[in-house]
């Protein structure tokens, strides 16, 4: 047998329980796939990315919908390792990536204030274009669960606000597109075993910016190279207390209990509980 079906088997075997029927789930409780979809499956060459490549090959396979699939890889700039790392996994996985160049890293690396948001921006929408230039009318990232709860608790810690990042979106600067998360329901655990479990070697982070970090820091026990890796931390620290903390993160997005907001916004409005204070109930 090939490795790469070797490799698409323990998605559906050995890891059914905590990667494939969460991914299906999501798939079919957020309905991110309508049939006559064209998707272009976004890999930034990392393991979230790769996995959700096969995934969604495995789906468009045994699936009862009919949908297609392209698989983007923007160079933003790489280290031509990192390239390499990209193209040698993408073959060994049976992934036919279409990769396109950028000079995004050369246009942020003088931006001193949030050089990553301004760069995930550009990435963003980057992707939207080529992606629609293919036909496609959606772009499928590989944000997981524990993106989603870290969200949560970095929005209300260094935000004063309370947001998550939802498992589909319509594009406000690319009308007609849309952007999907299939691997919403995904713990990154789960992705880190299967990813062992095959021997696999993905790219870490090839940022430069991280990257240059990462060398100042060597000698330091411990390297804080983000808000979200500091909450991710903090996440780990709460479990070993309560071991269902993450999962209640995320319920606490689903079970929003408006009547006991002091204020929140709706379309854009901002509502504070004295507008309906007193009122009789309908």
């Amino acid at each position: 047998m090939e490795e790469y079906r070797a490799i698409e088997q323990s998605i559906i075997k050995q890891f059914r329980k905590t990667i494939w029927r969460p991914f299906t789930r999501a798939l079919n409780e957020y309905e991110l796939i309508q049939d006559g979809d064209r998707i272009a499956v976004c890999i930034s060459g990392g393991k979230d990315s790769m996995l959700l490549a096969k995934c969604m090959q495995e789906i468009l396979r045994h699936g009862k919908m009919n949908f297609g699939l392209e698989f983007l890889v923007m160079d933003p700039g790489y280290h031509p390792d990192n390239r390499r790392l990209i193209e040698e996994n993408a073959r060994r996985l049976n992934i036919p990536v279409r990769i396109f160049d950028s000079d995004i890293f050369n246009i942020v690396v003088d931006v001193e204030q949030s050089p990553c948001y301004l760069c995930a921006r550009m990435r963003r929408g980057y992707l939207y274009s080529h992606a629609r230039e293919l036909g496609c009318n959606k772009i499928a990232l590989g944000h997981h669960f524990d993106d989603a709860i870290e969200t949560i608790l970095m929005s209300v810690l260094y935000g004063g606000q309370f947001n998550t990042m939802m498992p589909k979106l319509h594009s406000t600067n690319f009308p007609g597109m849309e952007l999907i998360r299939p691997l919403y329901l995904v713990k990154e655990e789960a992705i880190l075993e299967w990813k062992e479990f095959n021997h696999l070697r993905f790219l870490q982070c090839a940022c430069r910016f991280t990257e240059q970090i990462a060398k100042e820091r060597a000698a330091e026990e411990e390297v804080h190279s983000s808000k979200r890796q500091e909450i991710k931390e903090l996440i780990r620290e709460m479990k070993k207390i309560n071991p269902y903390v993450d999962s209640n993160i995320f319920r606490s997005a689903e079970n929003v209990n408006l009547d006991a907001c002091i204020g929140y916004v709706q379309k854009g409005k901002r509502r504070r509980f004295t507008e309906e204070y007193g009122k009789p109930s309908a």
